[in-house]
């Protein structure tokens, strides 16, 4: 029997070894931190498109229990002015949910257990090489050592095996913007049910959303210099008073919200260039560790899911790991080159570089929520993963956008 070496137990990881054991590949994921648990609570959106991977494996219930729905988002300019709203869910399956990305990447973890698929933590990937009989042999950090025949990098945006796959690929950038979000039970101003309010401000981008509990969920984004991504100097209070400061001079109720919280989390932005190779020889970049966007469409877990599916479907249909893995690129890269190009054109929108450049993205957001124009996200959301239907050897990379 096949089996597959995993490193990282984020998101694409889980999911990647889930559905690996649906089509009878048994898998180990790596983990470099000691626990899942020690994940950023940073706010994260699963799409329609993400659920509908999930309930692929039959992994959608969990997320489902841990989460809540936004249906519908209301979209306002820098002066509070509605611009219109729109419906957020897709073709197949539930969604958008709304959770910590703590708590996605630990349910997701739970549930592969629960499958009875191992994940070891404190396994930081040092080496990685192929054996003479075509095996893959990873050290890791401890001195230890795995071997299977494939190896999966499913290690994020700073992915240590992507450098093995291609020690020529581009280093990830800084987006030049943290996230930043926020958890309150004071508001001074709420969301109706299952809806997101997004403001498009002068010099940044704020949206909310309000759980069932009551507890209001917010993030934004906040310009900054490069950062290490192990910098924790600036404190969780300056986060808060440079969101304050950026949004303070719009006519919204941000800076408002943003006051009446404690609970801040920021996390340093990365996104990485078009990478030309994701594999080699039996080794494959998955997620962020292939293709992390610049974070303005939201989605890179759903993109993560999706990618762990069609890998395993691939290599359950072609008759090699070469084949596999050339089916893959095959088929994701048009979608992840389109999803890469709308996060760029995105973060454009979300912060415009002037006054006529605002009046110009004002206009178009209006005429697009009015129902005037295609909605041209609309591609994301409603993409379906046929798990049925067999993949061809000769696949055209193009059916990945249909």
């Amino acid at each position: 029997m096949t089996n597959a070496l995993i490193i990282g137990s984020g998101i694409a990881g889980p999911v990647a070894a889930m559905a690996l054991q649906k089509v009878g590949i048994e898998s180990v994921v790596y983990e470099a931190r000691p626990r899942s648990t020690d994940a950023i609570r940073a706010i994260v959106t699963v799409f329609a498109n993400g659920m509908d991977a999930l309930r692929t494996v039959e992994a959608d219930l969990p997320v489902l229990d841990c989460s809540f729905p936004a249906e519908r988002s209301e979209a306002f300019d820098s002066g509070g002015r509605p611009l219109g709203q729109r419906s957020m869910g897709g073709l197949y399956g539930v969604g958008p949910r709304t959770l910590t990305y703590q708590r996605l990447c630990q349910v997701l973890a739970d549930e592969a257990a629960r499958r009875g698929l191992h994940i070891e933590y404190g396994k930081r990937l040092v080496t990685a090489t192929h054996t003479g009989s075509g095996r893959m042999v990873v050290g890791f950090g401890d001195g230890s050592h795995a071997e299977g025949d494939l190896l999966i990098g499913a290690d994020g945006v700073h992915s240590t095996l992507r450098r093995i796959v291609d020690p020529a690929a581009a280093e990830p950038v800084s987006a030049g913007s943290a996230p930043v979000c926020g958890y309150t039970r004071n508001p001074a101003h709420s969301a109706k049910p299952e809806t997101y309010r997004m403001f498009y401000g002068s010099r940044t981008f704020f949206a909310y959303t309000t759980a069932p509990d009551g507890e209001t969920w917010w993030f934004t984004g906040v310009p900054t210099p490069p950062v290490d991504k192990a910098d924790h100097t600036i404190t969780p209070a300056q986060w808060k008073q440079r969101a304050i400061d950026i949004l303070a001079g719009d006519r919204i109720p941000a800076a408002d919200i943003i006051r009446c919280t404690d609970d801040i989390v920021a996390v340093p932005a990365y996104h990485l260039p078009a990478l030309p190779v994701w594999y080699t020889g039996h080794m494959i970049l998955v997620g962020d560790a292939a293709h992390a966007a610049e974070p303005n469409a939201g989605h890179g877990a759903s993109m993560a899911m999706e990618d762990g599916v069609v890998l395993a479907q691939c290599l359950r249909d072609l008759p090699t790991i070469q084949d596999a893995f050339t089916a893959y690129d095959r088929l994701r890269r048009p979608r992840v080159a389109r999803l890469m190009s709308t996060s760029t054109r995105m973060s454009k929108t979300a912060v415009p570089a002037g006054p006529l450049r605002r009046t110009l993205r004002d206009a178009v957001l209006l005429k697009r929520l009015k129902g005037r124009a295609r909605n041209t996200e609309d591609w994301l959301t409603n993409h379906h993963i046929n798990w049925n239907t067999p993949i061809p050897q000769n696949i055209d990379g193009e059916a990945a956008l249909q």
